[in-house]
């Protein structure tokens, strides 16, 4: 349980430093490859949310002498009896929260679907609506369809339909329906990120600005009559989470001004590829390596398996609480843990092996853990990162009365 807040708050802070990253070379990427390539820089986001979590190089494991936690020997609990429950609360919190943004999105995706009306196939292969909650929109998920208002032949000439079927054709065949759903799912597990709402924000308007450069950058010619078919088109309407909507009024300054720049040359696009796989490349390799200073600590090539000269050892292991309700209901048990010891002789990660039983002792030992300090193995004559298996029994001693 424990392990799933830390992981969400781990992940939170990788999703606020890719959205600041992503920030701030994004000045740099429209002038070098327009706005199809700071679109692409959002593949930073999920990258940092998944590479983290990736295996490390695996680190010799040395045993050491068990801790011995003796209920006899304890004064009052250093943990508040309530403590226990702080994590079960805070991942109900976390779930409610998950669960009513899902229904929120379910929600507007179903009302924007129901007011479509009844769908007719046209001869271009696109379909009209009977209604109009927001139109034209690529809908769906599965077997996206593009869907136009019931007015959509007297509203814009041939020209214009043409330019704006070919725009949702490019949303289709780009994936921008599942992008939007991966965005929708992003909402719903990090809801209390404060950052998300403006990566939403900006993630969607990308996506339509680099949609309109895929459009109109093959024909020069036609960008003044893409701006008319997108100023006809400005009205308010609900949104679905899902769609992929040719109406976009906050930002139809930023689309036609972005119309009026000119296609960059092939030399600035490909270093702009470079700098986006540069900012991926690099952002994950720093958070891969952020699960502790292991990977970076394991010694030189070809000598992970070698024999250290000497393992680390303990310094100060201070003896985890006895949790509060074990004692009252003399409850003994063990728990093995695996503690990673960087070159400096700290706990850099703790993680739980073997508990018995199951979900007693494991939140109070690897809170003592993560304060523990040692002696850091030498290898070559250097300190490395090593790990230690640390079996944590506790136990109940009636021959001396608990204090």
């Amino acid at each position: 349980m424990t392990e799933l807040l830390d992981g969400l708050l781990q992940a939170s802070v990788w999703l606020a430093l890719a959205a600041l990253v992503v920030a701030a070379a994004r000045p740099v990427l429209l002038r070098l490859g327009g706005a199809a390539l700071a679109y692409r820089s959002w593949w930073v986001l999920p990258l940092m949310l998944v590479v983290p979590y990736l295996p490390l190089p695996r680190l010799p494991i040395t045993e050491i002498e068990p801790v011995m936690v003796m209920a006899s020997a304890l004064r009052a609990p250093a943990v508040p009896s309530d403590a226990s429950q702080w994590p079960l609360l805070l991942l109900a919190v976390w779930l409610l929260g998950a669960v009513a943004m899902a229904g929120l999105s379910w929600r507007a995706q179903r009302r924007f679907e129901h007011a479509l009306g009844e769908l007719q196939l046209r001869g271009d292969g696109s379909w009209q609506a009977s209604g109009d909650p927001g139109l034209p929109a690529l809908v769906g998920l599965w077997k996206p369809r593009i869907v136009v208002g019931p007015d959509f032949e007297q509203r814009f000439s041939p020209a214009e339909q043409d330019l704006i079927l070919r725009h949702e054709h490019s949303h289709r065949r780009h994936g921008d329906p599942w992008a939007n759903a991966a965005l929708a799912a992003l909402r719903c597990v990090f809801w209390f990120h404060p950052l998300l709402p403006w990566v939403a924000r900006r993630f969607l308007r990308d996506q339509e600005l680099a949609c309109d450069a895929r459009t109109v950058d093959p024909h020069p010619a036609l960008r003044r009559l893409y701006a008319n078919a997108l100023l006809k088109a400005q009205l308010v309407h609900p949104v679905a989470p899902m769609a992929c909507h040719w109406r976009s009024q906050p930002m139809l300054k930023e689309r036609i001004a972005m119309l009026k720049e000119h296609k960059r040359n092939a030399l600035p696009w490909m270093a702009g590829q470079v700098l986006v796989v540069g900012l991926c490349v690099g952002l994950g390799t720093v958070a891969w390596a952020s699960q502790g200073s292991a990977a970076a600590a394991v010694s030189g090539m070809g000598q992970v398996d070698m024999p250290a000269d000497r393992g680390a050892t303990a310094r100060m292991m201070p003896p985890p609480s006895y949790p509060k309700i074990a004692f009252e209901q003399s409850i003994v048990g063990k728990v093995v843990l695996q503690v990673n010891v960087d070159a400096d002789g700290k706990a850099t990660s703790v993680r739980v092996l073997e508990a018995t039983p199951a979900g007693i002792f494991d939140a109070a030992s690897v809170a003592a853990a993560e304060q523990w300090t040692f002696e850091p193995a030498i290898k070559n004559g250097k300190a490395v990162a090593s790990a230690l298996k640390i079996p944590v029994t506790f136990a109940m001693d009636d021959d001396e009365p608990a204090r």
